[in-house]
């Protein structure tokens, strides 16, 4: 009976040191560098939609760029972003997904908030090259910061919300010789499932965000 108790004991020990392991912890970003890179009209000219990626992860500091351009705050006293929003709601999140879980950016702290562990690229999108990219950006509406607008409004406002967004990844990415392509086409409830995500946000688009395929 004892060996029994032991052996019991001994697995729920391993049990919670596994779930331990598999525990995300916030990531603190490097301060975002606001300078550099190519001309506008260099970068439009360079801007386009790729579906081949390296399977190379971001540094640290190109990701901290990566999320200041896309959804950063650039008006530190009025709280105002890099992409516009209606009524200035604010209402998307970015989610990173990558090989080890996903996390919300939280730009006023500059740093990754853990959602969730796992690897759920394959989530991210229906397509066969969706999983080869190191990492996937996923644009989710929050409507409950969407005070007075009708549920048609909402649903329009937040995907020219995204949208904004969504170009502001595609110029980054051309201004430093990443590949990006944003789609629509994903499992949006097997996703959200995965992501944990309140019966109030709504998966808009994804975008991966990688290093060319050589």
């Amino acid at each position: 009976m004892r060996s029994r108790n032991l052996m019991a004991a001994a697995l729920v020990i391993l049990a919670t040191v596994a779930a331990a392991a598999q525990e995300l912890a916030p990531v603190q970003l490097p301060a975002p560098q606001m300078t550099g890179g190519k001309p506008l009209m260099e970068a439009l000219a360079l801007r386009a939609t790729s579906r081949s990626f390296a399977a190379d992860p971001l540094p640290a500091q190109l990701l901290s760029n990566l999320l200041w351009a896309a959804w950063g705050i650039n008006r530190p006293k009025e709280g105002k972003r890099t992409a516009p929003s209606a009524r200035n709601w604010q209402e998307i999140d970015v989610v990173v997904v990558n090989a080890v879980g996903a996390y919300a950016y939280d730009a006023a702290g500059n740093r990754l908030k853990p959602l969730v562990a796992g690897d759920y690229r394959t989530l991210a999108g229906v397509q066969g090259f969706v999983k080869d990219a190191p990492m996937t950006l996923v644009f989710v509406a929050d409507t409950t910061r969407m005070s007075g607008a009708s549920g048609s409004d909402a649903v329009a406002y937040a995907w020219a919300d995204a949208a904004f967004i969504s170009e502001n990844v595609y110029l980054f990415c051309a201004s430093e010789g990443l590949a990006t392509g944003v789609r629509a086409y994903v499992d949006k409830p097997a996703l959200a499932r995965a992501l944990r995500l309140a019966p109030t946000q709504t998966i808009v688009l994804a975008q991966s965000v990688g290093y060319p395929k050589k």
